[in-house]
């Protein structure tokens, strides 16, 4: 039964004796309230961009999970478990990551983490030992876990990497302390890092993804096989942009069939992630 609420609005908005009592105190009565201190602060030149920028992506790791940013398990690098270290070499060589999944059977059991530095420190004796002679007690976490959560656990035990974990306990992806960092600064570019369109697309699911909002459109088509619009602006978070004629909220959705984008994060600057389902 409708509340008596136009469509959209908040089910408890605030009564005028709130307002006045707010404006009176000035202080922040919720995390949009704080938010715009935040932002008059920076217009104000109080506060710097980069520093807004930050303390927003702070706020908005609060409320996101680990399945938001996850690498998924079809993307993971993997090592086998029986493995001799000669035979894996290459492999560490070509991709240069400083830790590996190690996996027993297939890419849904993961038993270890193999560091490089373990490998380097062993290479005198490459051709004697396997993967399980040096791998590492592997850290797992759910799908639904916040990532500010994941964040402290990460710092207390000094943990770089863990296995992301569905609800019947398979791998689901994996998830690193940089990828969490990167959703508080932005970024974090190195030499290894290359300007394809894996690192703008992550599937979730067979209908399910997760998008970069600096994507290129035509990257993005090309993936897609889609035909969407890049005259006026060349990513999709300027496509979002376009469409709503505002900086979004998390939770906006835009459609463009067949695709339904919903914001995972935004600033007042620009949108930064999506989630893609297709029709």
């Amino acid at each position: 039964m409708s509340d008596g609420n136009p469509p959209g609005s908040s089910p408890h908005p605030k009564s005028l004796l709130e307002r006045i009592s707010h404006f009176l105190t000035g202080e922040p009565q919720d995390q949009d309230d704080l938010l715009d201190i935040l932002r008059d602060s920076q217009e104000k030149n109080l506060l710097d961009s980069d520093a807004l920028a930050m303390i927003e992506g702070v706020m908005h790791v609060s409320e996101m999970r680990v399945r938001d940013i996850m690498i998924p398990r079809s993307q993971m690098v993997v090592v086998p478990r029986d493995a001799e270290l000669e035979t894996i070499l290459p492999l560490v060589i070509e991709f240069a990551h400083s830790r590996f999944p190690v996996i027993e059977d297939d890419r849904s059991r993961v038993v270890g983490i193999l560091l490089a530095k373990d490998v380097l420190a062993h290479f005198q004796k490459l051709k004697t030992l396997k993967v399980a002679n040096i791998m590492r007690p592997v850290s797992v976490v759910p799908e639904s876990k916040r990532l500010n959560v994941l964040l402290k656990e990460f710092r207390t035990e000094r943990n770089h990497m863990a296995i992301v974990v569905d609800e019947y306990g398979n791998a689901a992806g994996l998830v690193t302390i940089e990828d969490v960092l990167e959703q508080i600064v932005g970024k974090i570019e190195d030499e290894h890092d290359e300007d394809d369109v894996q690192e703008y697309i992550s599937q979730r699911s067979e209908r399910e993804f997760i998008v970069n909002a600096l994507t290129p459109i035509a990257q993005f088509n090309d993936y897609f096989s889609a035909d969407l619009d890049d005259i006026d602006c060349d990513t999709i978070g300027g496509l979002i942009l376009r469409c709503l004629e505002h900086f979004p909220k998390k939770g906006e959705k835009v459609e463009i069939e067949p695709f339904c984008f919903e914001v995972l994060r935004a600033d007042n600057r620009r949108v930064h992630l999506l989630k893609l389902k297709i029709r």
